[in-house]
């Protein structure tokens, strides 16, 4: 039963992906300024996050908005995430759909 979802942003991209994109991308404190979630506030961690937001759909839904919100203005400003990668990756989808 494995569909395919050619027009979802997030087909393929784990919710593992997206949290450790966020946290390289702000870092905890700027995380949880921008989402008031209390598992990003305080003793923060990749595995209580993913926790968290695997039950909250609420939660887990803030959380997406602002990864494809950061994505989309990535693209928009040319930012290249190659140019900081030492393995080469093209771009931050190509990160994020490969899990790094």
């Amino acid at each position: 039963m494995n569909q395919s979802q050619p027009k979802n942003p997030l087909h393929g991209i784990t919710l593992k992906s997206i949290l450790e994109y966020l946290v390289a991308e702000y870092g905890w404190e700027r995380l949880g300024n921008r989402i008031n979630i209390r598992c990003f506030q305080y003793e923060p961690s990749i595995n209580s996050s993913l926790k968290f937001l695997r039950k909250t759909d609420w939660a887990r839904a803030k959380v997406e908005r602002l990864y494809l919100d950061s994505i989309s203005f990535d693209e928009r400003k040319g930012k290249n995430a190659s140019a900081g990668e030492p393995n080469g990756m093209r771009s931050v989808w190509d990160r994020a759909r490969r899990g790094e």
